[in-house]
């Protein structure tokens, strides 16, 4: 586990983040106090995520299109 004031997060989150990505964990304080975590993601997190977004935007459209749609006039 490496732990990181937040203060310095900024200068080093290109280190962190590699550091993340070969199994480690950072923890970031403030004035101490451990704030939040960073750890690697697997592919169940993101389809977790994912599924959890699905449900809680509920089929929401906007002015009509779905999401779809917005998506495929992205595509054009």
């Amino acid at each position: 586990m490496i732990e990181v004031a937040v203060k310095d997060m900024d200068e080093r989150l290109a280190t962190l983040l590699r550091s993340v990505q070969a199994g480690e964990e950072v923890v970031f304080t403030h004035e101490g106090r451990e704030v939040a975590r960073l750890v690697a993601s697997t592919p169940n997190d993101r389809g977790d995520i994912v599924e959890r977004f699905r449900r809680v935007s509920g089929g929401a459209t906007l002015g009509g299109l779905s999401i779809r749609d917005l998506i495929d006039e992205g595509r054009r």
